[in-house]
């Protein structure tokens, strides 16, 4: 915008409406621009024509003049209307230096004033370069935050995702479960019925045979009833004849035995029915299994694969390792990240308790107990008592001093292939012993009071195995 233009008369560059230098100013149809709020204000109260020559507006929306916007901001900067950044708001001088206790570009005059008597200063184009470099920084941490927030999301979105799939197969799984046992009770169901129509129909039968014989006795006794007074109706000469041999049939009936019910002809439905859900569930104890420790997978390395029933675990052959399988894991906070390691999902903090795993031949194992405040994110912290097999050799591991494991090697006589792990709280002791000759292999004094975890670790693809316990159903 050249001089001559920026110069010219004020009243090129007002509004007609309010007289005043054009605010946002907007174009008619009719070439007439006006002040876009003025415009605005006078169509509220009148129709929608020009203000000038009254020509009516096509437009509810007239398009901005970015020109005429341009002109007249070149106009106020020209003749002083707005102030210049880079003056002195209260002395009019150019603001050379920057106060560093006010945090505020000053000019001279401010910098010899009371208001800023002992204050710091630095001159503009280095504080400038001082404090670009300083938000520089910020930008970066804010920049850097940002990363972390939508790092952190992705992994929320992740775990949404997880617990969805984590809802579907557990439900698949009970739905399973379920299955097993209601079909175990109908098969009961229908087993015991089926007895019941066989007494029914034997004890039926019994009792059809004793009433047909009964029928046959009793019309015989008629019989004999109605003869015997036919002949006391007779003559004399002819009942005296006859006598002898009518008294003796009378006498056979009268021999003949008095019919009675026979002890057991009714259903026994004490044997049916009582404590029939007790011996269901006494039964019910060879079709169910119970695991002294659960293996909790939320814990677990993503390279460890947990069975349906989470008894068991064996590590990823390599290629499913590197799939989009283990992206689909979630980093929670108490899954392990670096140690092919799984938690029990119930910790003990007093009593007895014991269970037996079974491990893999020639596979690389430990197995034991540890607290809950371990580290499940990079190098772990070695509060962990438990024995393990590496590269041919038996080792028992304990706290050392701070953070460091104690390592003890052991001579077995024969491989291990189940090993009980007995943890009695009441004793503060955990130990170790081989199931099949009972022997001890390792015991160890646990001195801390923190609530103590199952945990095993496998780095072969042969799998480990927490072992059933015994089922007992006593009166």
């Amino acid at each position: 915008i050249s001089d001559e233009a920026v110069m010219r008369d004020e009243e090129d560059f007002s509004c007609p409406i309010c007289f005043e230098v054009f605010r946002d100013p907007v174009l008619l149809s009719c070439t007439h621009s006006f002040c876009k709020d003025c415009l605005k204000s006078w169509w509220r109260e009148k129709a929608h024509n020009c203000p000038v020559c009254k020509r009516r507006s096509s437009k509810d929306e007239p398009p901005s003049n970015r020109a005429l916007k341009n002109l007249c901001d070149a106009f106020l900067q020209k003749t002083d209307r707005t102030p210049s950044e880079s003056v002195c708001s209260l002395h009019a001088e150019k603001l050379q230096l920057f106060c560093l206790d006010h945090q505020q570009p000053v000019c001279l005059i401010c910098r010899d004033s009371e208001k800023h008597s002992h204050h710091r200063f630095r001159p503009i184009n280095e504080a400038a370069q001082l404090q670009r470099k300083e938000h520089q920084e910020s930008l970066c941490s804010l920049q850097k935050k940002l990363e972390d927030f939508e790092e952190v999301n992705a992994t929320y979105i992740l775990a949404a995702e997880h617990i969805q799939d984590q809802a579907q197969n557990t439900e698949q799984q009970i739905k399973e479960q379920f299955k097993k046992l209601h079909q175990f009770l109908q098969e009961e169901e229908e087993a015991r019925i089926k007895a019941l129509r066989e007494e029914e129909e034997q004890k039926s039968k019994v009792m059809k045979e004793k009433i047909d014989g009964l029928s046959r006795e009793i019309e015989a006794l008629s019989n004999t009833i109605r003869d015997t007074e036919k002949e006391l109706r007779a003559e004399d000469v002819s009942f005296l004849k006859n006598y002898k041999s009518a008294a003796e049939r009378v006498q056979q009936r009268l021999l003949v035995e008095d019919p009675h019910l026979d002890s057991g002809a009714l259903i026994d439905q004490a044997k049916h029915l009582g404590n029939l859900s007790y011996y269901i569930w006494n039964k019910m104890k060879d079709l169910v299994s119970y695991s002294p420790v659960i293996l909790d997978p939320n814990t677990a390395h993503p390279d460890l694969i947990l069975s349906e029933d989470l008894t068991s675990m064996r590590r990823a052959e390599f290629f499913l390792r590197q799939s989009e399988y283990r992206k689909t894991i979630p980093e929670n906070p108490e899954r392990f990240d670096t140690y092919q390691m799984v938690l029990g999902s119930e910790g003990f903090i007093s009593g007895t308790h014991s269970w037996d795993v079974e491990v893999g031949v020639d596979a690389n194992w430990e197995l034991g107990v540890t607290v809950d405040s371990i580290h499940r994110k990079g190098d772990i912290c070695h509060k962990f008592w438990g024995i393990r097999y590496y590269e041919g050799k038996y080792s028992s591991c304990s706290p050392g001093f701070l953070f460091t494991a104690l390592v003890k090697d052991l001579r077995l006589k024969k491989k291990l292939e189940r090993i009980r792990v007995t943890l009695d709280l009441n004793r503060r002791q955990a130990s170790f012993s081989d199931v099949d000759t009972n022997r001890q292999i390792q015991a160890f004094r646990i001195t801390v009071t923190e609530t103590l975890f199952p945990y095993l670790e496998l780095q072969d693809s042969q799998q480990m195995r927490i072992l059933p316990g015994k089922i007992a159903v006593t009166e």
